[in-house]
């Protein structure tokens, strides 16, 4: 066991514990800037530096020289362009929410969901045809780009109101992002599947359309019907009663209330990986 002594020193435990610090802060980064339009801007920082790489490897002086001033006065580019994205993260340690997901953040949600399901209600035995689009992990932000800002909290009159028939908002989508109402009147993609029945309409189309796209939690209402409908992962649930699109919901929003350090991995890989989806036939 001399090897496995000679392998716990302090310079090698911390070491590693360096690199996991390291790993742990680009992890966090990337959860960060996802769906933000500071994913387009990392990118070009990468570029950037994979021109200084080359350049200096190819003996390029010039270009290298541009490189370097680039580099140099982009510090300070980067704490401007990136200020809202430095400012989330800020407050997201403040919050302590790096290592846990605690009781308050499900309290916001379980809020969130009475006063959607009051706005479903409501709607629903009126008829009243609405779209509501819940971001997940993807981002939306290209979506939230082509509807009307509202920067609100989720309340059922709120969402009642956007949806009344012959109302400046009530056609389109309303963007449910971070617990608050982004926009309204966004337009999501159409979906060209052949699984959805011919009897379905634009809303169920763009409800598919932003499930096959994203990881987005959609809720439909059918103005012929009143019928609710859910979409995620590729996945049309219809006609759901009041208790099941409850559990849907509670089920898909609510965080574990610990999420140890350990299963940082896991969602790191699910990240880069994506997930696969299916139409319910």
């Amino acid at each position: 066991m001399d090897w496995l002594a000679s392998l716990l020193t302090w310079h090698n435990v911390a070491s590693l514990i360096d690199i996991l610090l390291i790993w742990f802060f680009i992890y966090e980064l990337i959860v960060l800037i996802q769906g933000t339009r500071a994913v387009q801007l990392f990118k070009g920082i990468l570029v950037i530096i994979i021109l200084k790489i080359i350049s200096w490897y190819c003996g390029l002086s010039t270009v290298s020289w541009v490189m370097d001033q680039v580099i140099n006065w982009g510090v300070i580019a980067i704490v401007v362009i990136f200020q809202p994205e430095i400012r989330r993260g800020l407050e997201h340690i403040g919050r302590g929410s790096f290592f846990t997901r605690n009781r308050t953040e499900n309290e916001a949600e379980e809020h969130m969901i009475t006063q959607i399901d009051q706005a479903i209600q409501y709607m629903s035995k009126r008829r009243i045809g609405a779209l509501i689009t819940i971001e997940m992990g993807t981002g939306l932000e290209e979506y939230i780009e082509t509807g009307i800002p509202m920067d609100a909290d989720v309340t059922s009159a709120l969402l009642i109101n956007t949806f009344i028939p012959n109302t400046p908002l009530h056609d389109g989508a309303v963007i449910i992002k971070d617990g608050r109402i982004a926009v309204a009147a966004a337009y999501l993609p159409l979906s060209d599947s052949k699984l959805i029945p011919k009897e379905l309409g634009t809303r169920h189309r763009a409800a598919v359309g932003i499930s096959e796209v994203t990881d987005a939690l959609t809720i439909v209402i059918s103005e012929e019907t009143g019928e609710v409908s859910f979409t995620k992962d590729n996945e049309l649930l219809r006609g759901m009663t009041r208790d099941n699109y409850l559990k849907f919901m509670r089920a898909n929003l609510y965080r574990s209330e610990s999420q140890p350090v350990s299963n940082l991995l896991t969602r790191f890989l699910l990240l880069l990986r994506g997930k696969g989806g299916r139409h319910e036939k």
